[in-house]
């Protein structure tokens, strides 16, 4: 059993008193088989007037918050606890005919899986599609698994990570020109490529738990929200491809949303009533760590 927790807090300070719009929270982690949510709390300071839950159209679970009065500074702490769950390794079982690209998809998944399909980027010269067929074998057959798990490398590797703290991501093409980006900027392309290739695939926005120096991992995007993407893949279903760090599958990562794409994966946005020179500034911090077996409630050790 592992277990995680997850400290989020974001404050952000206004220099006079401003009034607050609805703001829109993503922080609530997806219960599945292979994390199960233990307990979430949410703390709003100052407290909304009206804070309602909602599950997306991609049933991610949404907080809503309205409020009341002015303030010059909003703070939101969210803290979660889960059994995580990793798989195993990078193997994942695929159906026969999903062994080898190029493959189909059944005609049955094809209505739920079109819009995962379909490219979101213009690539006008294709410059992604010349990049992309470079991890397909010619005149042989190309594994599937390889395939994605070389794309998912080859960013890692070839690629520079930088944090930026701008609103916004990199289109897939500036990142494949720039040779460099955020997690988000990393998961957009890797994405975009799995699609030129005829994947589906989405994106997700969660945290990332980086074990001690001892383990010998060395992760990217630790200390703030992390990002990466899912490709379905016919008798593994949606497999986790984290591009920054080179992981294939979900082992420490905690999956939050998952969106068709990513500007619907914003874990907070929000309104406030005043000019832009009233804001002072926003400051993150998001601590991971694992609950060491002598901490575990009697209930979660059993």
């Amino acid at each position: 059993m592992t277990i995680l927790t997850v400290n989020h807090v974001t404050t952000y300070s206004y220099s006079r008193p401003v009034g607050l719009g609805e703001h829109r929270m993503m922080l609530r982690p997806r219960d599945n088989y292979d994390q199960r949510l233990l307990s979430a709390t949410l703390d709003i300071d100052p407290q909304p007037q009206r804070l309602t839950w909602i599950h997306d159209v991609f049933d991610n679970c949404v907080a809503l918050a309205s409020f009341a009065g002015q303030t010059r500074r909003l703070r939101i702490e969210s803290n979660i606890t889960l059994d995580h769950t990793p798989l195993s390794g990078p193997e994942f079982l695929l159906e026969d005919r999903a062994r080898f690209y190029p493959f189909s998809y059944d005609v049955e998944e094809m209505p739920d899986l079109s819009r995962a399909i379909e490219r979101g980027h213009p690539d006008p010269s294709g410059e992604l599609d010349r990049w992309v067929r470079r991890f397909v074998q010619q005149g042989r057959p190309t594994e599937t698994g390889e395939l994605l798990m070389t794309m998912t490398y080859a960013i890692k590797e070839g690629f520079s990570y930088e944090r930026r703290t701008e609103r916004g991501i990199q289109s897939p093409l500036q990142t494949l020109a720039r040779r460099r980006g955020s997690c988000r900027d990393f998961a957009a392309l890797m994405m975009e490529a799995a699609r030129t290739l005829g994947f589906a695939a989405r994106f997700v926005s969660g945290y990332l738990y980086v074990p001690d120096r001892d383990s010998g991992e060395q992760y990217l995007g630790g200390g703030s929200t992390h990002a990466w993407c899912q490709v379905y893949l016919p008798g593994a279903g949606w497999v986790e491809f984290d591009p920054t760090n080179g992981i294939v599958g979900n082992r420490d990562l905690i999956r939050v949303a998952v969106t068709r794409d990513v500007r619907q994966a914003i874990p907070l946005s929000g309104s406030y009533f005043g000019s832009a020179a009233d804001e002072e500034g926003m400051v993150v911090s998001v601590n991971v760590r694992r609950l060491p077996d002598r901490e575990l409630l009697p209930t979660e050790a059993r």
